[in-house]
């Protein structure tokens, strides 16, 4: 059994619950939505009289869908969001319950986004004309020199996620949610200090910590050289340029696999270079995969295994030494009979990387400053 520290709980409605048969929560930098899901079952049906159904237990008549949960390893926050189902099966032996859901990123996946339209509007408020009319309001924007927009439509059919996400990408930032329910516009941290090792080694197995590992590396979206091909719409006072074209070099790369993309939005030669950069990086970050699963739910140093944190590497058998690489997603599992594990998806440290990729009718305001935090509530 976990010691409290280490136990998983889910606080809905005011009600604390644990000793689940089964439970996964999965988080990943690359998913829009995190997700949970716990299995209760197993659990004897009682004798009830003649005409009368069997009722969920008091402690859970509060998880019904759209409940705000609080999932929790020990005191520390693993992910704020909400109960999206709730299945129950009944047999004449048997009562299983089972309760799935995601943290807030779902709510703006799934639903449409407000539709307005504005013009000379920063990023903090259109982030957040966006999400609070689903009631998150603590958000944080690491951004230097954020973008003003000249014009912002979002139009019917817009989810919120996307409308989110494209006004994240036109400062180069990503939105993701952390575990205690921030919504954070920004960067992956490529100076954290590692979190500890995770060693398979065929000499001193006694230090060994990872239970199994999986390698996968694949050609397919590798490229030697992008280029982009951009233009530059004429105005009224000026004309229209469609010459214009960067390219971007991997020398990691030993054939000739060239990859050529029209990108309207590459307005500029700068902005071209830079997407041109991202669409090279991109390819490498997708070509090497490493996952490696561990024992318990927690780092060397006690903290909860996150996405965004970076760890030191040793497995003899793929001839990695003490590189650093970049934790992008990890998945919590237990239960009652298996025990807890966690299974972390790897990443090269360094190679996701994020470029401004405006989309047109906008401008910068003010000159390059120093990275700064914007959060705002309600």
């Amino acid at each position: 059994m976990p010691t409290p520290s280490d136990t998983i709980t889910l606080t809905i409605g005011g009600n604390t619950h644990a000793d689940w048969k089964n439970y996964r929560i999965e988080s990943d930098l690359m998913t829009p939505a995190d997700a949970w899901s716990v299995s209760l079952g197993g659990m004897t049906a009682l004798t009830l009289p003649s005409g009368k159904r069997i009722q969920l237990p008091p402690a859970l008549t509060a998880a019904l869908p759209w409940a705000k949960v609080d999932v929790r390893l020990g005191d520390d926050m693993v992910m704020r969001g909400v109960v999206d189902s709730l299945d129950e099966d009944i047999s004449k032996t048997s009562h299983s319950i089972d309760l799935a859901g995601r943290d807030m990123a779902g709510q703006l996946l799934d639903c449409s986004a407000p539709i307005f339209t504005a013009e000379q509007i920063s990023l903090p408020a259109l982030v957040k004309k966006i999400v609070s009319p689903f009631g998150i309001t603590q958000v944080r924007i690491d951004a230097s020199d954020p973008l003003t927009r000249t014009k912002v439509n979002v139009e019917p059919g817009d989810t919120a996620w996307s409308a989110l996400q494209r006004a994240a990408e036109a400062n180069g930032l990503y939105p993701w949610f952390e575990p205690s329910g921030m919504l954070v516009i920004g960067r992956p941290d490529y100076t954290t200090t590692p979190v500890g090792k995770l060693i398979m080694r065929m000499i001193k197995p006694e230090q060994n910590n990872i239970l199994s590992a999986h390698r996968s590396r694949c050609l397919h979206d590798v490229y030697s050289e992008v280029a982009v091909l951009g233009q530059t719409p004429g105005t009224a006072k000026s004309g229209g340029h469609r010459g214009i074209l960067a390219r971007a070099i991997s020398a990691q790369v030993g054939l000739y696999r060239p990859h050529f993309v029209t990108d309207h939005e590459c307005d500029t030669a700068k902005i071209a270079k830079n997407r041109a950069a991202k669409l090279l990086s991109d390819g490498l970050l997708e070509a090497d995969n490493l996952t490696i699963k561990v024992r318990g739910h927690r780092t060397e140093n006690g903290t909860p295994w996150t996405p965004g944190q970076r760890v030191k590497v040793i497995i003899d058998q793929y001839n990695i030494d003490g590189e650093i690489w970049f934790v992008m997603g990890r998945t919590l599992v237990g239960g009652r009979d298996g025990g807890q594990t966690t299974e972390l998806k790897l990443k090269r440290d360094g190679l996701w990387q994020l470029d401004a990729h405006p989309h047109k009718n906008t401008h910068r305001r003010g000159k390059n400053a120093a990275p700064v935090q914007t959060t705002f509530s309600n």
